[in-house]
């Protein structure tokens, strides 16, 4: 789970409006956290199946919000992977 300071960072750095929480992009964001810290314990912590399968979920999810922010706005996908730095 996020801390709450580094969550409204996240969806102030990516939202696209004053009161947007809920934008793709902002979604797109905050599971690219969520992924990100649960890699670093799966660092110390190799056996955790059960963390893994919801990493494999969160994973999954990001990737149908890229799919349909791809098919909806390249622009908009160019610009949160840009900023993510998710693709090569």
């Amino acid at each position: 789970m996020l801390a709450t300071e580094k969550k409204t960072e996240v969806i102030s750095r990516f939202r696209t409006h004053d009161s947007d929480t809920g934008s793709p992009e902002v979604q797109i964001a905050i599971l690219s956290e969520r992924i990100g810290e649960l890699t670093e314990h799966f660092k110390t912590h190799k056996k955790d199946h059960a963390s893994r399968r919801g990493l494999l979920m969160l994973v999954s999810k990001r990737r149908r919000l890229l799919n349909y922010l791809k098919t909806s706005d390249s622009v908009r996908y160019r610009d949160v992977i840009g900023k993510l730095g998710i693709r090569k």
